[in-house]
């Protein structure tokens, strides 16, 4: 029998509230009082360190989003026309824009159902000999599965491009993840675990790969004259007063993943009965997971999830919609992309998937009367 349940009125769970703290306050505040508020400023290079030193590797390049360091990321590579570059089909837009901004192809890759990550089966079969680069994103909660992914790259000599915008402070076994690739990016929209409103960083091990970057983030400026640009670049700068908060944020990190598993721990447990969705596990044979956001799947697909979500609306829960595969998107559609390509396990999550409320200080009470909504309306 079902529980009934009061429309909340008042109350509006909303799927992320970004944690600032009266520490994140007094960092930009003491960078706003000193002038230095553009991306000249010293806590750009700070945040750069710290970061490097967070994820164990060399070099980091703070840029102004997620996005922007992936455009960066691929150019640096020197991915160029008729160089094809295998993408997630299952992810953002901003993989696919990256590579056809420099004339390259991108090539789709489909995701397995059982983490929603890249089906590694695909891999092997689409690298052919205009096959430059691979673009590794790991997507809403666990790490795809590096050992295998990196054994194949490394046997056909591409490149890897670690997209680890949502999975920061994740380890793969013992290894941050967003150490793996050639090179690495993250993002610090408001949603992520380290925040600086917009804001983005590029990681890697090799110096000639880190002035590249510099370089491409800096409008590609003149070594000895410096308005004679050396090559096209972007003011993908990140501001002084954005590195202030990502220092202060990354200090927290420990605690916000630790809070964010705690609260995705509960969701599983008060869905592990419902045999009508699938919400992933806290951990698998190589990684926990980090449960950035809490997805679920309707199993039974008597129900699509834009439907779940106005009726959770009704409660005052929001929730987001999982990503729309690019195999389905209306701009490659109309430049011919992708044309008769199927991807069945994309194509399910998109129609079936969402993600509910999970923000740091989201109550135990809070995730019990969400979970126990979505399980009424999908019993």
């Amino acid at each position: 029998m079902k529980k009934k349940l009061k429309l909340n009125k008042k109350k509006i769970f909303p799927v992320n509230i970004p944690n600032i703290t009266n520490n994140d306050i007094r960092y930009v505040n003491k960078a706003l009082k000193s002038g230095w508020i553009s991306s000249d400023g010293p806590n750009v290079k700070i945040f750069e360190e710290k970061f490097s030193k967070y994820i164990n590797i060399k070099y980091s390049i703070a840029v102004s989003s997620g996005t922007a360091a992936l455009e960066i990321a691929v150019k640096a590579l020197g991915i160029k026309k008729n160089d094809e570059v295998l993408i997630p089909n299952f992810t953002i837009i901003s993989n696919a824009l990256a590579v056809i901004k420099q004339h390259a192809k991108p090539v789709l890759l489909d995701c397995n159902l059982e983490n929603w990550n890249i089906n590694i089966d695909d891999i092997e079969r689409k690298i052919n000999k205009k096959t430059k680069a691979i673009i590794i994103t790991h997507i809403y909660s666990f790490p795809n599965d590096m050992d295998k992914i990196l054994k194949i790259c490394k046997k056909k000599k591409i490149f890897v491009i670690e997209d680890a915008a949502e999975v920061l402070g994740l380890n793969y076994k013992k290894r941050k993840c967003g150490s793996f690739g050639d090179i690495s990016t993250f993002s610090f929209y408001a949603n992520k675990q380290v925040t600086t409103g917009e804001g983005g960083m590029i990681s890697v091990n090799k110096p000639d790969l880190f002035n590249k970057c510099i370089s491409l983030r800096n409008l590609c400026f003149g070594k000895v004259n410096r308005f004679d640009h050396e090559d096209i670049g972007w003011n993908y700068r990140m501001t002084n007063l954005q590195a202030s908060l990502g220092i202060s944020q990354l200090k927290n990190i420990n605690q916000i993943v630790k809070t964010k598993m705690q609260i995705g721990k509960r969701y599983y447990k008060n869905f592990s009965n419902n045999k009508n969705l699938q919400i992933l596990p806290p951990n698998n044979s190589y990684a926990k997971n980090i449960y950035w956001v809490v997805g679920i799947l309707i199993k039974n697909r008597k129900m699509k999830a834009n439907l779940l979500a106005k009726n959770l609306q009704k409660f005052g829960i929001m929730s987001r919609p999982f990503f729309w595969p690019m195999h389905e998107q209306k701009i490659f559609k109309k430049i011919k992309l992708f044309k008769k390509e199927k991807f069945p396990n994309s194509t399910y999550l998109s129609r079936y998937g969402l993600y509910l409320p999970s923000y740091y200080g989201l109550k135990n009470n809070e995730i019990d009367f969400i979970s126990l909504t979505v399980n009424n309306i999908l019993k």
